[in-house]
């Protein structure tokens, strides 16, 4: 596996993401899965606790166009992971293998709605159990206790960023063989709650814009695209003059 860095942060290069998922699965090796895309790597510049979980996961795949394009412009050769898609082959596999999900996130009853979306569409698929994502101290203990006595194979955390990411750190013990992806708001899609972008917008790097026009309150975050534009433009000119 070859990796990267993007602002300090690492991206990992896989030829198949999901098939390194799957071997780390059947061979019960734990791993932490972080989805990194411009957004989350600014906030890491502001968050050293994100940053240092963002460092320390086993597989950061490039989620978020603004990496790709990063890392293209250095000369790597790469191609884009969405992390809903990364996540949705990792559960088509885990059904097939009838490897036990946990999902744990989303609004109360969108997580349901997504367990019965899946139990029609894979019928091996084990569910080990599944939380929606507002929860309080008393309730997490009841959670962690259940994560504990389950030990599922796969954990879909979807809490947002950073929440999820610092979850995960803080509880991943819990299950030490299991793989944990945080998957922010991909509940929200799978239920139908929500749309991802038609592949127009993905195709020409805009869903920014189409998450934009879903939810107008995120506007403020959308500052850090250009923010990173900046920062990556900024550092390749360093770069380019040291040489």
């Amino acid at each position: 596996m070859r990796q990267f860095n993007v602002l300090g942060l690492p991206v990992h290069i896989q030829d198949s993401y999901s098939a390194w998922l799957a071997q780390r699965l059947q061979n019960k090796q734990g791993a932490h899965v972080v989805t990194l895309n411009a957004e989350m790597t600014m906030q890491a510049r502001q968050n050293f606790d994100l940053a240092s979980v963002v460092k320390q996961a086993d597989l950061v795949v490039p989620d978020g166009s603004g990496i790709v394009l990063y890392l293209r412009s250095q000369g790597e050769d790469i191609n884009r992971c969405p992390g809903i898609e990364l996540a949705e082959q990792i559960v088509a596999i885990a059904a097939e293998k009838r490897w036990s999900i946990y999902l744990l996130g989303g609004a109360p009853n969108v997580v349901d709605t997504v367990v019965d979306s899946w139990r029609q569409k894979w019928a091996t698929i084990t569910i080990a159990g599944m939380h929606h994502g507002y929860f309080d101290a008393d309730l997490e203990q009841q959670i962690c206790e259940q994560l504990q006595t389950l030990q599922p194979d796969l954990l879909l955390v979807g809490l947002g960023v950073p929440r999820q990411e610092l979850w995960i750190q803080k509880y991943r013990h819990l299950c030490p063989n299991s793989v944990w992806i945080g998957v922010g708001g991909s509940f929200d899609i799978w239920s139908g709650k929500k749309t991802r972008a038609p592949k127009w917008f993905a195709n020409n790097n805009l869903e920014w814009l189409y998450r934009l026009y879903q939810e107008p309150w995120r506007w403020r975050r959308m500052l850090s695209l250009p923010h990173f534009v900046w920062c990556v433009t900024k550092e390749s000119l360093l770069q380019k003059a040291q040489k």
